[in-house]
């Protein structure tokens, strides 16, 4: 039997958007047992945290600077679940002091931030990755093996949407939204970028393996929150003549979390739905439109790793993040053996830097209304 990565978690507290998931999907299979944290500012939501998940009261630290001086040499990687705009300076600083590190997307604010980062990676010959977990989902993976197969033709076009309503929908008593503060304030990448623009590019370059090269965007603000961009929309080119339609919105009314993929080939079409995650909707050159999941004519989505239980029985969201915290896992274990890792799922620091270039480039275009360059 395996032995389990030892982790504590910087920030993913209680009382923040990710902390639980994180908790859950990390150690879903059994790879990853959280042991230590500091997992917030707040004495009080750090202490009923580590309560709450069972790590021991002297495993327990004020702040990142803390645990990293205290679990040296004692862990096997750190999980960095701060706000964005602490990544910089928490992950260079965890590199340095000898860590393994996991980040939650987004990389950093900027691409200068994100340079840093990757001149610490490439300092300290740490391993670092990023966690995109949309791309765990089976049926997703499944339709990158069905492109990289060829069953699509020669891809040409992507559209892929990300719409949600949080920053304009109202509670159910009429209250406004109260988003974490740290949420509403752009710098040089909107905020809404960072969040879910940079899932939208690693997912493009995650089925097709293209990467973007020039992009022309417009950003608008509709919703409660007139200091923030909340709506953005683009036209993306790709290297292979590839070209993508990308929008995502928090101000799009009467979507959760509306993301959803098409992928246009020359020879057919496929279209995947996160509230519908178990089925793939493909079409072919006929025009003949059928329905995939896991019990169909698969590669992927009927492995045994990607069926806790039988088909039938929706694997969710947590599912497709266990099933990436998986991925990291044998990253790691990889990394351990001979100093590197490659993985067809596991984003590393070349594409998660390339994400903030592509959102960086789209506000720039937003500003001058031009084409420009990633």
């Amino acid at each position: 039997m395996q032995k389990a990565f030892e982790i504590a978690f910087i920030g993913g507290g209680v009382n923040s958007a990710i902390g639980e998931v994180h908790k859950a999907a990390s150690q879903m299979d059994g790879r990853f047992k959280l042991v230590a944290g500091a997992f917030s500012t707040h004495v009080d939501v750090n202490k009923q945290t580590a309560e709450v998940w069972g790590v021991a009261p002297d495993r327990v630290y004020a702040d990142y600077k803390e645990l990293l001086v205290a679990e040296k040499g004692k862990l096997d990687a750190v999980v960095v679940l701060a706000p964005t705009d602490y990544h910089e300076e928490i992950v260079v600083a965890a590199l340095r002091a000898g860590f393994a590190v996991i980040c939650e997307k987004s990389l950093a604010t900027s691409v200068a931030e994100g340079n840093a980062i990757a001149d610490a990676v490439a300092e300290t010959k740490q391993f670092f990755c990023t966690t995109y977990n949309y791309t765990g989902y089976p049926m997703v993976r499944e339709l990158k093996q069905w492109i990289e197969d060829g069953k699509l033709g020669k891809i040409q076009q992507v559209q892929v949407e990300m719409p949600q309503e949080g920053f304009l929908r109202l509670g159910s008593n009429g209250a406004p939204p109260k988003p974490q503060a740290w949420r509403l304030k752009d710098t040089v990448i909107p905020k809404i970028s960072l969040d879910l623009g940079s899932h939208l590019h690693n997912m493009v370059y995650f089925l097709t393996g293209e990467r973007p090269t020039r992009i022309i965007a417009d950003e608008a603000t509709y919703g409660l929150f007139p200091q923030i961009v909340d709506n953005v929309g683009a036209l993306v080119r790709y290297t292979n003549d590839v070209r993508a339609q990308i929008w995502f919105s928090k101000t799009a009314l009467g979507n959760r979390n509306g993301l959803r993929i098409r992928v246009y080939g020359s020879e057919g079409s496929a279209e995947w739905f996160q509230l519908e995650p178990e089925t793939l909707k493909v079409c072919d050159l006929q025009g003949r439109v059928s329905l995939s999941d896991r019990t169909g004519d698969v590669k992927i989505a009927n492995l045994p790793r990607y069926n806790r239980f039988k088909a039938g029985h929706p694997a969710g969201f947590i599912e497709a993040f266990a099933n990436y915290y998986r991925d990291i896992a044998d990253c790691l274990e990889q990394f351990r053996a001979t100093g590197s890792f490659t993985s067809k799922y596991v984003c590393g620091i070349k594409t998660s830097l390339e994400g903030l270039a592509m959102m960086e480039a789209a506000a720039i275009s937003a500003k001058s209304q031009k084409w420009e360059d990633i």
